[in-house]
């Protein structure tokens, strides 16, 4: 069996969308002949645990856990948070923006290139140049962002000349907030430089989303890869609870104000004051961490009397109540890179089998993707009269007991099937 040693910042115990990828491959790997090494911090600056994700790790998997310096405290100093855990993307929500928070974000994108891990960057080469002298491997993968883990891996491909796979579950230069960086000519320089020397040296570059593919293959002059996120078939066992009884509208995750879906609050209250039996039957719930922002938008359309804030599930309960909603809300970042965007969830949210009601670009590769599995309806941002029609008529479904999904050639998708792609990527470069 071949060998792969995987650089990823995230990986359990901490929670959230960017754990499950390589969790889950790494699972997997092993079916296609492939053993991997993970290589994570010791004591990484997170706000979402998640100790429900350690079931996934397989026995015997060798974990090496490094010390990280990070510069967050200083930034929780500066808001008033010390020793707390919060959302360390340096995120605010609101459309108008701290002096703090812009004065964070000058420093993050200017000075921290590229990102705030970059200390990390110069120790671990000097660590496993070491470690791969003593432990030898067939391949080596980065998974960024962050992506000071390409940067390790540029660095260590160059001195130690092992195949590399660099993997962009994000854009770097592309990303929806590289503007707020404000990037003086020269910062802004250094993180393309770094980026084209990442994409042009990796032996192969994979991506998420086929519009990211396309992109990062422009910046590089060469072919990008496409493996899909997907959905873990051992996750999505079908629950022996009840679909609830309420007309739910259910959306798990974060909800920050790139995501605040106000078309659907504006639906929503002209509906309640249209429809009687709609009033009595509808249920908001709001799973994960939501700002402020959103709740004031609830409240200003008078729909805080039909919420439900569920908070923080574990990532198995989360599934769990995916397959209890009426309909499971899809929200897409109204960014100028929302056409890329194909978050994890979805491919849960399909395997759920439950309709999908997303919001965003109706020619995005969601929306392809939607289309594809026949899994549910896209509306775009701000298209209110279409918002209406769509939700009356699965109203109108729920009503006579035929709300149900409708999903489906879903199966390509999943992380075991996703993963025997990534798994010949890794053949190709190492034969």
């Amino acid at each position: 069996m071949k060998k792969v040693l995987i650089i990823t910042y995230y990986w359990p115990p901490l929670g959230g969308a960017g754990v499950q990828r390589w969790l889950k491959f790494s699972k997997y790997l092993p079916k296609y002949d492939w053993e991997p090494i993970i290589y994570t911090p010791e004591n990484p600056d997170f706000a979402i645990e998640d100790q429900s994700l350690q079931k996934d790790i397989s026995p015997g998997l060798v974990v090496i856990k490094r010390p990280i310096w990070e510069p967050y405290e200083i930034y929780k100093t500066l808001i008033g948070k010390k020793g707390q855990k919060v959302n360390v993307s340096f995120s605010e929500g609101g459309k108008k923006k701290s002096l703090i928070h812009k004065f964070s974000m000058s420093v993050r994108g200017n000075f921290l290139i590229p990102d705030p891990r970059c200390f990390w960057i110069n120790p671990s080469v000097r660590y496993l140049k070491k470690y791969l002298k003593e432990n030898p491997v067939d391949a080596i993968i980065t998974t960024g962002p962050p992506h000071s883990m390409h940067m390790i891996g540029l660095k260590l491909h160059k001195q130690v000349h092992i195949p590399w796979l660099a993997d962009f579950r994000d854009p770097w230069t592309n990303i929806d907030f590289y503007r707020e960086l404000n990037l003086s000519w020269v910062a802004d320089k250094i993180h393309h430089h770094q980026e084209k020397k990442v994409l042009s040296n990796a032996d192969k570059v994979v991506s998420v989303t086929p519009t990211w593919c396309r992109e990062l293959a422009e910046i590089a002059g060469r072919t990008v890869d496409l493996v899909h996120n997907g959905y873990d078939e051992e996750d999505v066992i079908p629950t022996n609870k009840s679909v609830d009884a309420e007309f739910s509208i259910s959306h798990i995750g974060s909800i920050n104000s790139d995501r605040n879906p106000e078309i659907l609050w504006v639906a929503l209250s002209l509906l309640l004051e249209e429809n009687e039996e709609f009033r009595r039957s509808l249920r908001i719930k709001l799973v994960g961490n939501v700002e402020p922002v959103v709740f004031a938008d609830l409240e200003k359309y008078q729909l805080t009397g039909f919420v439900e804030k569920v908070g923080y599930l574990s990532h198995q309960e989360a599934v769990e109540f995916q397959q209890t909603s009426q309909i499971l809300l899809l929200l897409i970042n109204n960014t100028p890179n929302a056409n890329g965007i194909l978050t994890g969830k979805l491919y849960e949210y399909i395997a759920s089998r439950r309709p999908v009601l997303c919001i965003g670009p109706p020619e995005s590769d969601i929306a392809n993707l939607l289309k594809e599995t026949k899994s549910g309806s896209i509306v775009d941002f701000e298209d209110v009269d279409a918002m209406k029609k769509v939700i009356l008529e699965l109203f109108e479904k729920y009503k006579n007991n035929r709300l149900q999904s409708t999903a489906e050639n879903y199966e390509q998708y999943s992380r075991k099937a996703q993963c025997g792609i990534m798994a010949q990527l890794l053949d190709n470069i190492t034969n």
